[in-house]
């Protein structure tokens, strides 16, 4: 039973498969009918489309022949018309070449002419020539100078009256244009023209300062005279003593000194040296204040800080009545002034007359006159040699050889003729002075020396480890003997020589 049931089962699963497949293989057969007509229908519709682009293809081919046609056509007519304006031209240019050579043939033919025209003349003009040289029985060249001869004689008068004429007018324009350059010059700086003096006034808060000043004995003017190379006047006049001495820059130190020791109240020797070397100190620092501040109103730049203090020296020293540096400043500004109108080089000019008496400041030290001294110190801090030479030159020795040269000792005679800027006893009463410390300063064991009491006076300091007294007093003898001999028209000279051992103890 159960046999018979399973073989029914699977005789049905056989044929339920058999059937399965039977069904599958329709739609497959189905669907690959449709896949071919589908595929037929897309080649149909493909030989159709490309029958169409084939024909619009051609279309288009055609179309653009004939557009190629057409514009070859237009091309062919461009081109036709090129060549008939090309062939037009070159038939011009025929012509003119035609022209031009009819032109050339005439104008040869003309020239021809003229050159036997000017030969005709010429053998004409030749033949008029000896003819009248022998009429007047003269040559060519002899007539021609006769007649210069002649012509010069009528007009030589004329001419030299208008020479005379011509030179006046210019000779009183030139005059009146240097008044002018001059004083425009001149009005462009408008310095001091005050001398310095050779004392100053320092006024006391009483009397009784004034033995304070002296000290016991008299060793604190002594000390106070040692030191700063002064003499301290102290007479019957209430109320001041009087600084003398002929070098600014000791009545300075001097002056500060004494008017902080008369503010301090104490007054002895150690206290005295003390203050006047912390004076030297600001002073050697006020003298470089004062070159920057020249240097600055002048409106020059790029000096040696050096060569800068050595200009602020200046401010100490009188030259011909007036003070070095403002002298020295107003030349500089004289100098550019006029070369500005002159058209030469006006930094030059300022330079070399800011430092053409820069040699005043130290020919106290270095021998020889003060312009070569100052050209030397420029040439040694690199300054140009047109300025060294302006420099060199400004009292004509060398002659000066450029403009600016010129300009500068012109500037500097003009300072020093002015009103007021010159006193000449002045300036040799102190060049005097300073004779005769240098006498006494080239004698070997001198420390220092100093003229007071207008040169009447001078104050030797030596070496106490090299002179003795017996030396000391043979000194005294030989220096004023040399003083007589060097010196012309000396008068009274009194010398002291002063020879000062100090020692020291310390008690413990």
């Amino acid at each position: 039973m159960w046999t018979i049931t399973i073989l029914f089962a699977v005789v049905g699963v056989a044929l339920g498969g058999a059937g399965g497949y039977v069904y599958k293989k329709k739609q497959v057969e189905e669907r690959n009918k449709n896949s071919v007509s589908k595929a037929e229908k897309i080649l149909i519709d493909a030989k159709a489309k490309s029958k169409e682009i084939l024909y619009e293809a051609r279309n288009e081919s055609f179309k653009m022949q004939d557009e190629i046609k057409k514009e070859e056509k237009t091309q062919q007519i461009e081109f036709n018309k090129v060549e008939e304006r090309l062939l037009s031209k070159e038939q011009s240019l025929d012509q003119r070449n035609e022209n031009v050579e009819k032109l050339r043939v005439d104008l040869d033919t003309k020239i021809s002419s003229v050159k036997k025209l000017r030969d005709d003349v010429e053998s004409i003009y030749k033949h008029q020539a000896s003819e009248l040289e022998k009429v007047a029985s003269m040559s060519k060249e002899d007539a021609k100078e006769l007649l210069l001869k002649k012509v010069e004689e009528e007009a030589k008068e004329d001419i030299v009256a208008q020479i005379k004429k011509s030179e006046a007018d210019l000779k009183e324009q030139a005059k009146e244009k240097a008044r002018w350059i001059i004083a425009d010059a001149i009005v462009r700086c408008a310095s001091e023209t005050t001398a310095e003096s050779t004392a100053t006034i320092v006024n006391l808060p009483n009397d009784e300062m004034k033995g304070r000043i002296i000290g016991r004995e008299g060793r604190n003017i002594n000390t106070f005279e040692q030191i700063t190379g002064v003499d301290v006047i102290v007479d019957d006049t209430p109320g001041s003593i009087v600084i003398s001495g002929f070098d600014l820059v000791r009545r300075y130190i001097a002056k500060v000194a004494l008017g902080r020791l008369i503010e301090d109240g104490r007054i002895h020797p150690a206290r005295i040296e003390e203050t006047v070397l912390k004076v030297k100190d600001e002073v050697n620092v006020l003298i470089k204040e004062l070159g920057e501040k020249a240097l600055l109103e002048t409106g020059i730049t790029g000096f040696h800080p050096n060569l800068v203090k050595i200009l602020g020296r200046l401010k100490f020293r009188v030259t011909h009545g007036q003070n070095a540096l403002k002298h020295s400043m107003e030349v500089a500004f004289i100098a550019s002034s006029l070369a500005s109108e002159l058209g030469a080089d006006a930094n030059v000019c300022r330079k070399a007359g800011l430092l053409h008496d820069i040699g005043k400041a130290v020919d106290h030290e270095v021998p020889g006159h003060h312009a070569h001294i100052s050209a030397d110190i420029a040439r040694k801090f690199g300054l140009s040699k047109e300025v060294v030479h302006a420099i060199e030159a400004h009292h004509g020795d060398p002659e000066p050889t450029t403009l600016e040269a010129q300009l500068v000792q012109a500037a500097n005679l003009i300072s020093n003729s002015r009103p007021g800027a010159n006193k000449e006893n002045l300036d040799t009463y102190i060049r005097r002075l300073m004779e005769l410390e240098n006498i006494c300063n080239t004698i070997e064991g001198v420390k220092k020396s100093y003229a007071i009491q207008a040169g009447t006076e001078v104050r030797v300091f030596v070496n106490p480890e090299i002179l003795d007294d017996l030396a000391s007093i043979k000194l005294s003898h030989s220096i004023a003997r040399k003083i007589e001999h060097d010196l012309q028209n000396p008068g009274p000279v009194k010398v002291h020589v002063i020879r000062e051992v100090r020692s020291e103890g310390v008690a413990q």
